[in-house]
């Protein structure tokens, strides 16, 4: 499959009506309407296999939280469940454009974020499984996290089905509108806070906006000062990250003194590698602080039993505090379908993915690889653990919030797409009908079915002892 990222020769580029003949050319090739179909294989891999082998890489004693979690709900199990439709997504129709792909586009991944210019943003936030890839898959993920949250909501069908049309219509507006940009004007587009209020204003009554303007206000105060008062504490007289286990376990609970002492300058060793990869005016801002603390903490759905450590440090005095998030990043569920990521390290795959659909990324956003303890190398990327990050509650939202929230997602991810695909030619695929939009309305809801199925699934296989399971605390069930 081609790859989105390889730049285009010099000398090579179609003029706007070549482009736009290739998404006419994709469409008679692969009609719009086929992408409603979901039919799983017959030789459709277990859905249980393929968790249960995600977890043989991952730390043992924290897989059952992520069961536990993933049979909460079936939106909960497909949260957790992006290597699963990776492999179902890999039988449907795709057009042959490609795109940067998120590989996880549900709708909380979508969120309020903080811009480096210190202004609120909304993006796609997650980007552990991005990859080159058919720009349709990340749209049906969208569309399918939003009919499986309006079955949570108690939607009916009606209600679910204008939901997923204004999520998919918005992408496709979006995209037409991009289509019709020039290169540095798509580049710099972004929706920040005064277009979500614009949005709000226009669409939803006094509680939706009541609702939004206390998210970007909450959104606000969650930095690496929130989370210095909420994560850590004073001992003997040193800031300390204080142990919540096994959610978050300080390094100092996990191993001897001994080995201790060799983590934390194995830690020291791998933030000066990761400093290689940030601008020197960043690397310039990160010398000024020092190693204080590590802890490893539990995050997400998908992610848990991940590595994933909260580092603190401290700038020019205790009340100066950094925190960043080392996350290990691992190949995108994609790659079997899609091809292997052009780099060797997966962080780095994660990092450059993230540059190329965000709007404006995160200044300490890097990577590093290091050799851990039991003798296995493993890729990270690193961010900051917080930076005005808000998340979207679905499950307060009535069918019209919900609709408003799905149009905003689906005009972020075509921005995101316009990014690095051919945004003429996927627009050209799309045109101006409802064709596609009605298409993945009724995918949404097949795979909605499927979803629901695969979730009994795993409450059986818990249930029946086949599976271990925690609570989301991390207490065994």
């Amino acid at each position: 499959m081609p790859n989105a990222m390889t730049p285009v020769p010099y000398g090579a580029h179609p003029t706007p009506d070549e482009r736009a003949a290739r998404g006419k050319a994709a469409r008679r090739a692969v009609p719009r309407s086929s992408h409603a179909e979901f039919v799983p294989a017959a030789d459709r891999p277990d859905p249980l296999e393929i968790l249960r082998a995600q977890s043989e890489t991952r730390v043992p004693e924290l897989v059952p939280i992520r069961y536990g979690r993933m049979t909460e709900s079936p939106f909960r199990f497909y949260r957790g469940a992006a290597a699963v439709m990776a492999a179902d997504l890999a039988g449907t129709p795709v057009s042959g454009i490609t795109a940067q792909l998120c590989g996880d586009a549900h709708l909380l991944n979508f969120r309020l974020l903080a811009s480096p210019e210190r202004r609120l943003l909304f993006d796609i936030n997650d980007f552990d499984e991005t990859l080159p890839g058919p720009w349709e898959w990340d749209v049906k993920r969208l569309a399918a996290s939003l009919a499986i949250a309006g079955r949570a909501n108690g939607f009916d069908d009606r209600e679910r089905a204008a939901i997923v049309r204004a999520t998919v219509r918005s992408y496709r507006e979006s995209m037409i509108r991009f289509a019709g940009m020039r290169n540095l004007d798509v580049w710099y587009a972004h929706t920040d806070a005064e277009r979500l209020r614009s949005v709000a204003a226009e669409q939803l009554r006094k509680r939706g906006r009541r609702e939004l303007s206390r998210a970007m206000a909450k959104a606000r105060g969650r930095d690496s000062l929130q989370a210095f008062d909420k994560l850590t504490e004073v001992v003997d007289g040193r800031r300390r990250i204080a142990a919540d286990p096994p959610l978050l376990v300080p390094a100092a609970d996990l191993m001897p003194e001994l080995e201790r002492a060799a983590f934390e300058e194995r830690f020291r060793r791998m933030l000066d590698g990761y400093a290689q990869s940030l601008a020197s005016d960043r690397r310039t801002l990160l010398s000024g602080f020092r190693l204080v603390d590590v802890a490893r903490k539990v995050v997400g759905v998908g992610s848990v039993g991940t590595r994933c450590w909260i580092i603190l440090m401290l700038g020019r005095d205790n009340g100066d505090p950094l925190f960043l998030q080392a996350k290990e990043a691992d190949a995108s569920v994609l790659a079997p379908y899609t091809g292997a990521s052009r780099y060797r390290n997966q962080g780095r795959r994660v990092v450059a993915g993230q540059r190329l659909m965000q709007a404006a990324s995160d200044i300490f956003l890097g990577w590093e690889r290091v050799d851990g303890f039991d003798g296995r190398r493993r890729d990270f990327y690193i961010r900051q653990l917080r930076d005005w990050k808000g998340i979207a509650q679905p499950e307060l939202m009535v069918p019209k919030g919900l609709a408003v929230f799905g149009e905003v997602c689906g005009a972020t991810l075509a921005r995101a797409h316009a990014r690095s695909g051919d945004r003429i030619a996927i627009a050209s695929y799309l045109g101006r009908g409802e064709v596609f939009d009605r298409a993945l309305q009724r995918f949404a809801e097949l795979y909605a079915d499927r979803t629901e199925r695969d979730h009994r699934a795993l409450v059986d296989a818990v249930r029946s002892g086949r599976l271990p399971s925690a609570d989301p605390a991390g207490a065994p069930v």
